[in-house]
């Protein structure tokens, strides 16, 4: 087991929260002997106190317990600070406990709003209803003794004055979900205060093999660079960097060894988007084509210099527009393939189907030796390296959702048998199968894992998920897709810009400005100050009854066949404008201005 170097000071586990009329008292806790942070609630400055203030008649507190300073955000008039009000120890992770986020709390310092006009009041409340928003984020997690934006391996090689950092000097930024948060605290030294938090999943099991417990954990860290919605962040942008992309890592422990493989998974590395316009599957379009081949090098390169070799497996159709999308792809990988980057198609629908998911051993077979060449981390009982990993494999398909998480599975059950076999627990041919305990425990495993990603990215759980949870596709698998199908449709179309703009706000991709922002971001004129879905499927609705009425009538008066005919086009008319409008009609996202 590694064991990480004592940092300079230790992170406040446990704190209490002081809720005065005009200031936050944020005081350790959990035994330190520390002193405590003032925050204003008028102006937001920040000073450290060695105690907590008086309480009086006219200055009565609330009091609460939170569990971590997760940073701060300035907006137009005021400044926000998020905390984590309550948690859950999820497992621990090379020995150290790891915690999930159950809830945050934004804590307004806003009363400097009170004097401002308004029009800037008007402003600051829609940029903080988006604050309300993003405290329901999913999948944060947090540990206060170790890294957990390193992979085991990335651990393992910090040098030993990178491991006397405070953990958020030590974190990898792009899987730092609080980055851009903590860049106000930072300029205060708080490092005590200063929690790294990472969204993606963390789960683990232990499962007998024989005589023999193991031990596995998966981790997912999703980065921070193009983080977005499903429909509102495809593809990547002109710097390389991908929507979706999330490193996933499946550690092993068992006799005193520690085992550690990553894959990742990321949107096809050009310039496209899928603008929600109504339709179910909105056409795919590729932005500033002649920059495919630049971009993909880009992302590649970047991905080379983390991970080593790479080899690309990209599952999506050959035919339709996915077909373009992958022809685009081969196309910009031509010039760049070589010894330390291949490229493999693999037709996921085309060759598996719906229902036939073993077929990806022809895809195995296909990686196999890359996969053997590459290996994985492997450190024996002492903590010395035996073995790294120098090589990774990315993933994608359309979303990086289902088809990707089948696929990660299936290479993940693979490496785990490759693990236990080299630390001695497996024979020559044994299986993972070959153990219920353990194949019904790393199903269940790999199927929340992609329930998590696809929470973040679609607002559903991953579609083809029945066969990673129980090895076969069901028919309630199947009608569980269908509900989850229709349930994406509606929030790609009538939420998700929202959220994306809330993504933004809270990851620094838009900073408000007084002399830009002035204007709502939500306003608009013309048509699309009138645009409403909910009110114009009522119309059709309208239409459609007082048609089925008249119609009941036209036999004994033909005026109400006139009428029925009437209504009727009135509906088709309604629905033929929704259709050739859609776009303006979704909810889309308004802070279209990126960071400087």
């Amino acid at each position: 087991m590694m064991e990480r170097a004592e940092s300079c000071q230790k992170l406040y586990t446990r704190m209490r929260l002081w809720e005065f009329p005009d200031e936050y008292v944020i005081e350790p806790t959990d035994g330190s002997s520390a002193s405590s942070l003032s925050i204003s609630r008028v102006d937001a400055s920040i000073k450290l106190i060695d105690g907590v203030p008086e309480c009086s008649s006219v200055r009565v507190p609330k009091i609460q317990t939170i569990f971590g300073v997760v940073g701060m955000l300035k907006l137009i008039a005021g400044s926000y600070l998020i905390v984590i009000a309550e948690r859950e120890c999820v497992g621990t992770y090379l020995g150290h406990p790891i915690f999930k986020v159950i809830s945050l709390k934004v804590l307004p310092c806003d009363h400097s709003v009170k004097n401002s006009p308004a029009e800037q009041k008007k402003v600051e409340n829609e940029f903080y209803g988006l604050l309300k928003i993003a405290e329901r984020t999913s999948g944060l997690y947090f540990s206060y003794d170790t890294n957990l934006t390193l992979s085991a391996q990335r651990l393992y090689d910090l040098g030993d004055e990178s491991k006397l950092l405070p953990l958020w000097r030590q974190a990898e930024p792009r899987f730092l979900w609080n980055n851009y948060m903590m860049e106000v605290l930072i300029d205060y030294k708080l490092d005590p205060y200063l929690l790294p938090v990472v969204q993606g999943s963390f789960h683990h099991f232990q499962a007998a093999i024989g005589k023999e417990i193991v031990d596995v954990t998966l981790i997912a860290r999703r980065c921070t660079r193009r983080n977005g919605t499903r429909m509102w962040r495809r593809g990547a942008d002109p710097d390389g960097y991908v929507a979706n992309f999330v490193e996933t890592e499946q550690i092993v422990q068992m006799n005193g060894f520690t085992s550690s493989f990553v894959q990742v998974r990321g949107s096809i590395p050009f310039l496209w988007e899928q603008i929600v316009d109504l339709t179910y599957k909105p056409k795919f379009e590729i932005v500033r084509s002649e920059e495919a081949p630049r971009v993909a090098e880009r992302h590649f390169l970047d991905l080379r210099k983390k991970y080593g070799s790479v080899l690309a497996v990209d599952l999506v159709n050959k035919h339709g527009g996915e077909g373009r999308l992958s022809e685009k792809f081969t196309n910009a990988m031509q010039p760049i393939v070589g010894d330390g980057l291949r490229y493999l198609h693999f037709d996921f629908h085309k060759i598996c189907g719906h229902v036939h998911f073993e077929r990806l051993s022809f895809l195995y077979d296909q990686i196999a030796d890359f996969l053997e060449k590459n290996g994985y981390l492997l450190l024996n009982e002492k903590g010395e390296k035996m073995k790294e990993q120098l090589g990774v494999v990315r993933t994608n398909c359309i979303d990086c959702l289902d088809r990707t998480n089948v696929t990660q599975s299936m290479i993940g059950r693979k490496m785990l048998e490759l693990q236990l076999r080299r630390i001695g627990v497996f024979a020559a041919e044994e299986t993972i199968s070959s153990h219920a305990n353990l194949d019904e425990s790393f199903k269940i495993l790999w199927a929340n894992h992609g329930d998590d990603i696809s929470i973040q990215y679609s607002g559903t759980h991953a579609l083809k998920g029945d066969f990673v949870r129980f090895g076969q596709r069901t028919v309630q698998g199947i009608l569980k897709d269908g509900y989850n199908s229709l349930v994406r449709y509606y929030l790609n179309n009538f939420r998700d810009g929202t959220k994306q703009d809330a993504i933004d706000l809270l990851q620094g991709h838009y900073i408000v400005s007084v002399s830009r922002d002035m204007t709502p971001p939500s306003q608009t004129g013309g048509l699309e100050a009138i645009a409403s879905f909910p009110l114009a499927l009522c119309l059709v609705s309208i239409g459609l009854l007082f048609t089925a009425m008249s119609l009941r009538q036209a036999r004994y008066d033909l005026r109400h066949l006139i009428f029925s005919v009437f209504w009727a086009s009135i509906s088709v008319a309604i629905t033929a404008f929704v259709r050739a409008n859609g776009r303006i009609f979704c909810n889309r996202p308004r802070l279209h201005k990126p960071r400087c």
